[in-house]
């Protein structure tokens, strides 16, 4: 009965928080990837340069920092049309998709995460961002819909006090 009780209040600690399964990066793990890229440029194959860059663009996407995923977010869109292979497209598709997610734009994640779908079907991965991208839209709705019903609560009840003050 307690465990119950106990993720009865994780999931509303969640919805209210925006928990979610998808990692986070710091900004060490970023700077090395950095350096990873920069020593690749310096004479590496092009298999490992394109590696090391898939890295970054991982470790950018999953960052903190706003500026972090949106230079991987640029990254990435801008070698999307490098890719050699469907799995690379479904890679960079879900990186893409993480990176829209983390940047609050969940249209755009989901019309990517849904892309990656049709290249790889049940990729457990992408299933399990679309289900969160879906749950966060559907919690972003439902407070929105809360919102608006305050505000209609108090105009009306300004109205009816202002009515009440006049008779």
């Amino acid at each position: 009965m307690d465990a119950k009780i106990g993720k009865f209040f994780d999931s509303i600690g969640d919805f209210f928080t925006g928990g979610d399964q998808i990692p986070w990066c710091d900004s060490d793990i970023v700077a090395g990837c950095e350096r990873e890229v920069a020593e690749a440029e310096k004479g590496s194959s092009d298999d490992l340069k394109s590696e090391c860059i898939m890295r970054l663009s991982w470790a950018l996407v999953h960052s903190k920092r706003p500026e972090d995923i949106q230079r991987g977010i640029a990254m990435l869109e801008a070698s999307l049309g490098g890719s050699s292979s469907p799995l690379q497209m479904r890679e960079k598709l879900y990186l893409l998709a993480v990176g829209y997610y983390r940047s609050g734009d969940f249209p755009r994640s989901r019309q990517l995460v849904d892309r990656c779908l049709e290249i790889a079907p049940d990729w457990r991965q992408a299933l399990t961002l679309k289900k969160t991208i879906e749950e966060k839209i559907t919690k972003d709705g439902v407070i929105g819909i809360g919102i608006a019903a305050t505000a209609v609560g108090v105009l009306v009840g300004g109205i009816a006090a202002a009515l009440a003050r006049k008779g």
